[in-house]
């Protein structure tokens, strides 16, 4: 269940930096970058569910992977750059990562490079 605002969980600093200011954390450094459980990822802020477990994938790039969204609750918006697809929280519009296309990792050809500051994980009951 999505929080309202007032129910926001508080961002420590580096999750502000990375969620609100629209940063990205170092390669590699991300606690969800080699991990591999079954659940659902949650936004760190709003804890809307995001990605299912099934849908990630080890693309050697540094960062948490997935080919597909809850769609429901992840928006694309064209990054500042022109160039790139900004992710976001559609509840909370929370900076997750950036997608791509094209790249053949996947049969759906989609990645979704997503900041491990900007998730949290919830395990599969």
């Amino acid at each position: 269940m999505t929080k309202d605002k007032a129910n926001w969980n508080e961002l420590n600093e580096e999750e502000r930096r990375v969620i609100i200011h629209k940063g990205t954390e170092y390669p590699g450094t991300g606690e969800y970058n080699k991990f591999k459980a079954e659940g659902t990822f949650v936004c760190r802020q709003c804890e809307a569910p995001l990605y299912d477990s099934t849908s990630k994938f080890d693309s050697g790039c540094g960062w948490p992977s997935f080919d597909d969204d809850i769609s429901e609750n992840v928006e694309r918006v064209l990054d500042a750059d022109g160039r790139r697809v900004e992710i976001v929280c559609k509840n909370c519009k929370g900076h997750l990562g950036h997608v791509f296309e094209g790249e053949r990792f996947t049969a759906k050809n989609t990645r979704h490079c997503v900041n491990s500051v900007s998730i949290k994980f919830v395990p599969k009951n």
